[in-house]
């Protein structure tokens, strides 16, 4: 058992969705201790972008064998994808960037959406081939997403249910602390309300393991 988290931020354990993301993975490890025991970590700021050998094997018909599959992007993106489909449970940290995912997260998301890897490409679509497991995605953000009233633009949260259910992942949950520049107070209280959401989804998450565990 173990539990994979991918941060994106550039403070790392020192940003604001780091220890969200670790509020996750307290609550994991207090219903499931056994995956608490292995937390594989990936900095994903740390990651490089895709290189040329890469790219060309996306665009042909096989990937290359020998030592050009294990040198550069391409061993990287099998090992960064061997170390998503052996996670029981994953937790991607990450800021919301001008409305979107940063950089960082979508270095990680072109190292694993890998065609023959994660997915095929069918008549019907691509399809992915990864097993479902549990997402949390742990947001924060200086200003606000949701909610009612004025918000800023959100393509973060629809952008990541597309591109990991393209891979099999749809089990995908969302928390926020959004207005983290609007003072001490109100973050606070973005807290407790993200907190008292991350207490109730992972509870439910393991009544449904449980369930069909049972069957």
């Amino acid at each position: 058992m173990s539990i994979l988290r991918i941060t994106c931020s550039p403070r790392g354990a020192a940003s604001e969705s780091h220890r969200l993301a670790q509020a996750i993975i307290g609550r994991i490890a207090c219903a499931d201790a056994a995956a608490a025991e292995s937390v594989v970590e990936v900095d994903a700021g740390r990651l490089p972008h895709i290189d040329p050998d890469y790219a060309a094997a996306l665009c042909a018909a096989a990937d290359p064998a020998g030592p050009v599959a294990e040198r550069g992007s391409l061993g990287l993106s099998s090992r960064l994808i061997a170390s998503l489909a052996q996670a029981d449970y994953v937790v991607i940290a990450t800021p919301m960037h001008n409305f979107t995912v940063p950089s960082a997260l979508k270095a990680w998301i072109d190292h694993v959406v890998r065609v023959r890897h994660t997915f095929n490409i069918t008549p019907e679509g691509k399809i992915g081939v990864l097993a479902d497991r549990p997402v949390f995605v742990a947001i924060s953000a200086g200003g606000l997403f949701s909610g009612s009233g004025p918000r800023q633009p959100d393509f973060l949260t629809p952008y990541l249910k597309t591109v990991l259910g393209t891979i099999g992942l749809r089990d995908v949950t969302f928390f926020s602390v959004e207005g983290t520049v609007r003072g001490l107070d109100a973050l606070r209280a973005a807290r407790a309300d993200a907190e008292a959401q991350i207490a109730a989804a992972v509870a439910r998450t393991m009544a449904r393991r449980a369930a069909v565990a049972a069957c």
